[in-house]
């Protein structure tokens, strides 16, 4: 069964499948397309799978990729706990320049879909995570996006202290929201 939870962002879901557990373990499904698609209203064909291992305070992000090489997302935990973040960068959306944060943990087992035209990134609250997602296009380098994860205009709460973030070179000097390179609202990103 797919438990599904609606955001402020109309094409931004969180999604939970049951765990089955017995005195073996457990099971779940952790992922089912024809469900999702269901839910989104639109057919995504995932590509590729990703992996990051990160420590206590490290952030990774704002990220995107811009057409043609912009992706939806399907982001979960498999180990600790992390902030996830979520930016609409679709300009002249009625949500533009607004965040979701979401916790996402292998103990509450949600995971979020992230159409194109958002920017995505997360922190490590527990010890160490395990982040997974699932892309529907391949990473190019020419079409990299991102914004600065402390944009004062934004207003985002990344939880811990600022003594204790953990970001590369790269992560610490991403332009604001306004200096961005962003996406155009009225353009279909799934064509």
């Amino acid at each position: 069964m797919l438990e599904i939870e609606s955001t402020f962002f109309k094409d931004v879901l969180i999604f939970k499948n049951q765990s089955y557990e017995d005195s073996r373990g457990s099971f779940k499904e952790s992922f089912r397309a024809d469900l999702i698609e269901k839910a989104i209203g639109v057919k995504i064909l995932f590509c590729q799978e990703n992996i990051a291992k990160s420590r206590k305070g490290v952030i990774r992000g704002m990220h995107y990729q811009m057409p043609p090489h912009s992706q939806s997302k399907l982001v979960s935990v498999v180990k600790g706990k992390v902030l996830d973040v979520i930016i609409d960068i679709r300009k002249g959306s009625p949500t533009f320049g607004k965040h979701l944060s979401v916790e996402l943990s292998e103990a509450n087992q949600k995971y979020i879909f992230i159409p194109r035209g958002y920017a995505h990134g997360y922190i490590t609250l527990s010890e160490e995570s395990i982040f997974h997602y699932k892309v529907d296009n391949y990473y190019s380098k020419g079409s990299e996006g991102s914004i600065a994860f402390d944009d004062p205009k934004l207003g985002i709460d990344w939880i811990l202290p600022k003594s204790k973030w953990i970001l590369s070179d790269k992560d610490k000097n991403h332009p604001s929201l306004k200096e961005a390179i962003l996406f155009d609202f009225k353009t279909n990103l799934y064509d």
